[in-house]
């Protein structure tokens, strides 16, 4: 029997790494999937099972190039890990608008038009799973981190309808809530190192590994950790002022 693709984005540094690792580990075929080859190439030879795909995925066309690539392979996408995307700290009247948009594109419309392009097989197929990375932000809004913080909400928002949607069609659909996480993200999101949110950052493979377990069972969120299961039901407990006030103060 021919092993699953998995098809991981934003594969080239913290969670990407680990859900390549674990994924790889269980036997599935990789494809890896950022804009750094060198790191790619360096993490397929370790694994073995996987091949690297250098390709700025916030690129007009982007997606459509890489579904391309993975047919020319001849391979269809068995697990989609929407993992890709960035965060940027300040306030918004700070920050630069063009970089904002980018997140956008990345964190809500890549993850969105990989999602469309690969359900059609999936449901053809009656097998599959959507994994798409978002976090404990989702849950509130923050200042200091405005667009990100809504970014992830889409993507809950989005992978919640798109799992009741598929409901009966054999296609499994998560969304991944980490709290804080030891990676590379608060210095691509120039937090600094003071950040209060790393103080409590969990290891990046637990969370994968939750990630991967939820998708396997078809769980519509995962949030992994008790004190990010706690932290994310604030918005049932307090109201939205309030929970302003505190998101403010942690960055």
């Amino acid at each position: 029997m021919t092993a699953p693709v998995a098809l991981i984005t934003g594969a080239s540094a913290g969670l990407g790494v680990d859900f390549a690792r674990q994924l790889s580990a269980d036997g599935a075929r990789l494809v890896l999937v950022a804009r750094r080859l060198d790191r790619l190439e360096t993490l397929a030879a370790e694994l073995g099972n996987a091949r690297a795909v250098a390709l700025d995925l916030s690129a007009a066309g982007a997606a459509e190039r890489l579904l391309a690539d993975l047919a020319v392979h001849g391979e269809h996408i068995d697990l989609l890990v929407n993992n890709a995307g960035f965060g940027a700290g300040g306030k918004v009247a700070e920050l630069d608008a063009a970089r904002l948009r980018q997140m956008i594109d990345l964190n809500c419309g890549v993850l969105t038009e990989l999602t469309a392009l690969a359900l059609p097989g999936m449901v053809e197929r009656r097998r599959g799973g959507i994994l798409n990375v978002a976090s404990t932000a989702a849950f509130q809004p923050g200042p200091g981190a405005a667009v990100y913080y809504a970014t992830k909400a889409f993507v809950l928002s989005f992978t919640e309808a798109l799992h009741e949607e598929m409901r009966g069609t054999g296609v499994h659909v998560t969304a991944l809530c980490p709290g804080p996480t030891a990676t590379e993200f608060f210095d691509v999101a120039a937090y600094g190192q003071s950040t209060n949110l790393e103080k409590f950052a969990m290891a990046s493979a637990p969370v994968v590994a939750a990630g991967l377990a939820g998708v396997s069972v078809n769980q519509p969120v995962v949030i992994p950790g008790i004190v990010n299961k706690v932290g994310a039901q604030g918005h049932r407990l307090l109201p939205r002022a309030i929970l302003r006030k505190v998101a403010k103060l942690v960055h």
